[in-house]
């Protein structure tokens, strides 16, 4: 009797939440007949950790289940564990099996249309249930993917999305992968007349300041049992939403079937996309029948011309651009794998701040916002597809699907990005494991001509490290339009001699030789440019990049268990979004922005030695503050673009020294550390032109907080970082301080993470409370779906508390 009492409570529970669903999803998009073609599909989904064999049914009681919006990581959200199955790749993170489900309504006018669900990213092996009703299993993690819902929809009723996330076979990455649903996903709403997903090719084969050619492909498809004669208009916008081209195509589209037209346009005194001037168009695709509009998409695209020679390198609009590029790994830090549209955008943002150009997507494709920002923003884009092919570098990595999936996976990066203007290059592959074997040459012959049916206006590189000889991979490398080199730029100019046809671009490099590749790249027109190895700091391939003390465990990061360290350290850039020193000097080489810029060397606690690895540089710190080295000799560093600089210690003059090209721009001045003010002055003709200081900073005292935005949107995913940095009581920056914080948030807003940068620091990211770590830590703020003002409050022991107030507001 309890158990039918039970039954009918969860039945009337269930109607009731269903004439909820009805309700708002006639009161919303859902219902109107001129509905959004593109519909966020984030919001109230139901999260179950574990495996749950019969959560794909419709009448499954999910009622215990936690709720959330997308994009999900749970694997950030868990316990950083030595015994976690992801290893030191995976930075010990936890994985598994997770479980997501939402109910919602299919208005009886879909009836009439196609219905799609598209994920942009799923980690990984997910596989979708609509009605119990499994759609398939999709493997890798990183690619877009969709499934037509239309044949098994229940119109005018409740339907219900499951989706089965297994992460559990381990190890599958060599760095950070995080788990679950972690980008968004979309309701498309079509005609069954209508432009195929990825149906749009936008590219500009002639371009100059006085005009430009559009070549715009359109795939239709006719979705029904009739031949259908229709009309394919394409618009053309610029930034200020003026219309400056168009062209309209008859044509007959057969039943049931796919055809592609190819339009011309002409745009006179086009505004030309370049890092420095991001302009972006607007092309919309119309198709009509009889004067009725069946379908409209939008898509974004940039005027510009791509040209890589020997002789003059990569050629932008017919100007040389020299690469200053980074390596990225896909993760957000504190937030794991979770793609929000403000991370990704501020992580494009940190590398133009960087000085970076360009960044290399290693080792995978990227999400959309991050490609739309790097648009937007104006950062050049290697796209890259894999990290190995048939050949595995883990158990269970990509290796296990490369030859059922690659063509498939490489199809949908090509189609789904190649409009973004910032992509330069295509890269087919990373370090590939069979790299010195004639089977990998035909593979990658394979992937190229893949590539090339679909895009010819890029070349196509991947990222070839040596093994033995590194003449012996002159056939594999050939393959590629642009020869990418892993650590081997110093043989460029005899590989120039053998191979005088090659153009060159460094894959990746050790952060320390940063000067000696920026002299390779600017005096070789064939050598167009260097990624190093990063730009950020990154979760998991735990301790790259690391220093240590003597009596530390030793080595390389890939020779031990090097647990408590969860991350990479080789970044310019940390985990925080602050700026390292040789970040500095880096830009310094190849712009003209910033000229000068002061770090010390970290002095190692005697008898200790502090010991570098291969990815490391030297522990730098902007830091005047080191007690108990009062007398004893330091190492300041200046890195200068003005041809001298000066040293002064409490204005008392420490030296002078030449940073010309001969220093590598650089000084080092040792001195005798005594607290007080330090100052470095750039001086050009026997000028000072400019300074910096560092000034010792008394006890920790104050709590200073920083917003990079103090408004955000009440959408349930902006978000704001906000920087905690430690000060003495007249506001010095204390860079020793190591204080436990308290955060307390008030308002429409959560926690979404925390962090110091500090790569040993294994409390979990997702928390309310941290300690800093050289006097710095980081609070990101993430909105709901409520307007108002969010109070954000850290406090800690023998500090002043402080406060700070971020206004959340409605969507524009």
């Amino acid at each position: 009797m309890s158990r039918l009492n039970s039954y009918k409570r969860q039945y009337l529970t269930r109607q009731l939440v269903f004439l909820i669903i009805l309700c708002i999803s006639f009161l919303s998009g859902y219902a109107q007949v001129d509905m959004e073609r593109k519909q966020l599909f984030d919001n109230d989904w139901k999260f179950f950790l574990g495996d749950e064999t019969q959560a794909k049914a419709n009448d499954f009681n999910d009622s215990g289940w936690r709720k959330l919006d997308l994009p999900h990581d749970w694997s950030i959200e868990g316990k950083i564990h030595p015994k976690n199955t992801t290893g030191g790749g995976g930075g010990y993170f936890p994985s598994g099996v997770g479980w997501y489900r939402k109910s919602f309504l299919a208005p009886d006018n879909w009836k009439a249309k196609k219905t799609t669900i598209y994920f942009e990213g799923v980690y990984m092996n997910s596989e979708v249930f609509i009605n119990g009703k499994s759609l398939g299993v999709y493997p890798y993690g990183y690619s877009s993917f969709g499934y037509d819902l239309t044949p098994y929809l229940n119109f005018g009723k409740e339907n219900v999305i499951a989706v089965r996330v297994d992460n559990s076979q381990q190890m599958n990455s060599r760095w950070y992968s995080g788990s679950g649903i972690y980008r968004h996903v979309w309701m498309m709403v079509t005609d069954p007349v209508h432009v195929a997903n990825w149906g749009i090719a936008v590219s500009t084969p002639e371009v100059s300041s006085k005009k430009a050619t559009i070549l715009v492909k359109v795939k239709v498809k006719n979705e029904t049992a009739s031949s259908k004669r229709i009309v394919v208009k394409t618009d053309l916008f610029n930034k200020n939403s003026k219309n400056v081209g168009h062209n309209q195509t008859q044509v007959e589209v057969p039943a049931n079937a796919e055809k592609e037209i190819t339009q011309t346009i002409q745009v006179s005194k086009p505004m030309l996309w370049t890092p420095e001037t991001p302009h972006l168009y607007k092309a919309q695709v119309q198709i009509s029948k009889d004067k009725k509009v069946l379908d409209d998409s939008k898509t974004n695209f940039g005027i510009r011309s791509l040209k890589f020679t020997v002789e003059n390198g990569f050629q932008l609009n017919g100007k040389t651009v020299k690469i200053n590029g980074g390596c990225v790994h896909h993760d957000n830090g504190c937030l794991g794998a979770a793609a929000f549209d403000r991370a990704e955008e501020r992580k494009v943002e940190l590398l133009k701040t960087g000085g970076f150009n360009a960044v290399r997507t290693s080792h995978n494709p990227p999400s959309e916002a991050f490609l739309d920002a790097c648009d937007r923003l104006g950062l050049l884009v290697m796209d890259e597809s894999f990290d190995c092919w048939k050949i595995g570098k883990n158990t269970n990595d990509y290796a296990k699907y490369f030859e059922q999936w690659w063509k498939k996976d490489l199809q949908t990066l090509i189609l789904r990005d190649r409009n973004h203007p910032s992509i330069v290059m295509w890269s087919i592959g990373n370090e590939i494991a069979e790299r010195g074997k004639p089977e990998a040459v035909e593979t990658a012959k394979m992937l190229l001509q893949e590539v090339k049916k679909i895009d010819t206006t890029r070349p196509v590189t991947s990222a070839v490290v040596n093994f033995d000889k590194w003449e012996n991979l002159d056939a594999l490398i050939n393959v590629h339009d642009v020869a990418g080199y892993n650590y081997n730029l110093h043989t460029a100019p005899d590989d120039h001699k053998r191979v005088p046809s090659r153009i060159i671009v460094q894959t990746e490099s050790y952060p320390k030789d940063a000067f000696n590749n920026w002299k390779l790249v600017q005096e070789n027109n064939y050598v167009i440019g260097d990624f190093v190895w990063t730009a950020m700091d990154y979760l998991g391939e735990s301790g790259i990049g690391r220093w240590y003390y003597s009596g530390d465990v030793p080595g390389q990061h890939w020779e031990n268990d090097l647990f408590p360290y969860h991350g990479a350290y080789c970044g310019d850039i940390d985990l925080m979004g602050w700026r390292k020193p040789i970040s500095h000097y880096r830009s310094m080489l190849y712009n003209n922005n910033e000229k000068l810029c002061m770090a010390v060397r970290e002095p190692a606690p005697e008898p200790l030695e502090i010991k570098e690895t291969w990815w490391s540089v030297w522990p730098t710190w902007e830091s005047w503050t080191w007690p108990g080295f009062e007398g004893k000799t330091i190492q300041v560093e200046v890195y200068s673009k003005y041809p001298k600089v000066r040293l002064y210690l409490n204005d008392k003059l420490v030296g002078e020294q030449k940073t010309s090209k001969e220093e590598q721009f650089k000084a080092t001045f040792p001195i005798a550390y005594s607290a007080g003010l330090l100052k470095a002055v750039g001086v050009e003709n026997d000028k000072e032109m400019e300074s910096v200081i560092l000034q010792t900073a008394g006890d920790a005292s104050k709590i200073k907080l920083t917003a990079d935005r103090k408004e955000i949107l009440s959408n349930g995913q902006d978000l704001s970082y906000i920087t905690v940095e430690i000060t003495d009581k007249d506001g010095i920056f204390q860079p020793n301080a190591a204080n436990r914080l308290n955060f307390k948030i008030e308002g429409p807003g959560t926690i979404a993470g925390v962090d110091n940068a500090d790569i040993k620091d294994f409390e979990q990211y997702v928390s309310n409370t941290r300690k800093v770590w050289h006097g710095r830590a980081l609070v990101v703020i993430k909105s709901n779906h409520q307007a108002g003002e969010i109070k954000l409050t850290v406090t800690s022991n023998q500090l002043e508390e402080n406060s700070i107030f971020i206004k959340s507001t409605q969507n524009k």
